[in-house]
């Protein structure tokens, strides 16, 4: 596993962990971005990716809107040229058994080579995981992390 990669997880540990907030697999399609390893348990942390950069765009300015900043979703271009929300409101931990593959385009790992964009996502991930593990709810479709790793 590589930081700042992109990965494909199993169809499997959606099924296991049966949590209805988690983000939809889309059958082993959607791409997950794997932010860091949290060694402690062997977890690698995952951020979900969506290509809705509109809906994502209006919720963003509604949220600085109101509290000067957002930590739960960033828009950031990749490497391919395209535009994508990262979705650290949904992030979640996977052990490495649950990793199906490398995301590719057109046989390419994709990969996060921008140093900024990774630092701005690492310190938001950061503050989101610190604020729920106070057992700070801050959106009704939360994913029930401390299940995740208690399964």
């Amino acid at each position: 596993m590589k930081e700042r990669g992109f990965y494909i997880i199993k169809d499997e540990f959606f099924e296991y962990i049966n949590d209805p907030n988690l983000k939809g697999n889309k059958e082993e399609n959607r791409p997950h971005y794997y932010c860091f390893k949290e060694d402690e348990n062997n977890f690698y942390w995952m951020i979900p990716l969506s290509s809705r950069i509109d809906k994502y765009k209006k919720i963003i300015d509604k949220i600085m809107k109101k509290y000067n900043r957002c930590d739960t979703l960033h828009i950031a271009k990749l490497d391919d040229g395209r535009e994508s929300v990262f979705l650290i409101q949904d992030i979640f931990p996977v052990t490495e058994y649950f990793i199906e593959r490398e995301y590719t385009i057109n046989n390419t790992n994709m990969c996060l080579t921008s140093e900024h964009t990774a630092r701005i996502l690492d310190k938001k991930a950061k503050r989101f995981l610190s604020l729920i593990k106070r057992n700070i709810v801050l959106l009704p479709t939360q994913v029930n992390i401390k299940n995740i790793i208690l399964n």
